[in-house]
């Protein structure tokens, strides 16, 4: 795929999702196996770091779209998210 492609990618992403990708890359060192592994810890009552208001499954779901992409695509898409802090 062309940068323009992910670039069009990232552009359609809700707030939701392009927030998880900074986050990784910020919290995580874009890492999103320690995301997942936190935000799973989380759900099983143990100590986590994430901070997120009750959407933890839905959020798991967003990470895994947003890996699947990165993994067939070979791209981080934290560089193609504009102007996003976490």
């Amino acid at each position: 795929m062309s940068s323009a492609a992910h670039q069009k990618f990232c552009d359609s992403l809700p707030a939701e999702e392009r927030m998880l990708v900074v986050l990784r890359d910020e919290l995580y060192s874009k890492s999103w196996e320690r995301m997942l592994a936190d935000l799973k810890d989380r759900l099983k009552g143990r100590p986590y770091i994430f901070k997120l208001v009750n959407r933890i499954q839905d959020d798991i779901s967003r990470i895994e779209k947003l890996q699947d992409y990165e993994k067939k695509n070979n791209v981080n898409l934290a560089e193609f998210i504009k102007g996003e802090k976490a």
